[in-house]
């Protein structure tokens, strides 16, 4: 198992054992009920597509930040604040590679989150589009090293 902790320069860092396996499991879990949904019917599965996209691409964040030491060990990354860029630029005001095109994604799945999970029935291109959008974020991670094996 591995455990990452190091030392930040932040006064206020939590000082917390950032626990790379934990967010593993459960990236691994999403990945798991994204893929049966998908094979059972995507329509009939848009609220689970969109509740485990939205966790998945916050997990797959969260690792590679810590992973590259970008952020305090006890930084933790909610879902939520992907929904607003002007949150998306406070929270992460920082350069790391793939900026731009790695927010972007994750507003774009965080946008269509609610209304799959609380909304009326959506198409299946609306739903297809979600996961389109979550395999790019993916591929992202998984070629910066953060995938699920």
């Amino acid at each position: 198992m591995d455990i990452y902790s190091y030392n930040c320069t932040n006064k206020n860092a939590t000082f917390v054992t950032m626990n790379i396996e934990k967010h593993l499991e459960r990236l691994k879990e999403s990945i798991e009920v994204i893929d049966e949904s998908i094979t059972k019917d995507i329509t009939k599965r848009q609220r689970t597509i969109g509740f485990s996209v939205s966790a998945a691409s916050a997990d797959m964040f969260e690792i590679y930040l810590h992973k590259n030491k970008l952020v305090d060990p006890g930084f933790i990354v909610k879902h939520e604040w992907f929904k607003s860029k002007n949150k998306i630029n406070e929270k992460f005001p920082f350069d790391f590679e793939d900026k731009e095109k790695i927010l972007k994604l994750m507003y774009l799945i965080e946008e269509k989150r609610d209304s799959l999970c609380y909304g009326v029935p959506k198409t299946e291109d609306i739903i297809r589009e979600v996961i389109q959008k979550f395999n790019e974020v993916r591929k992202i991670f998984s070629e910066k090293g953060v995938k699920v094996e």
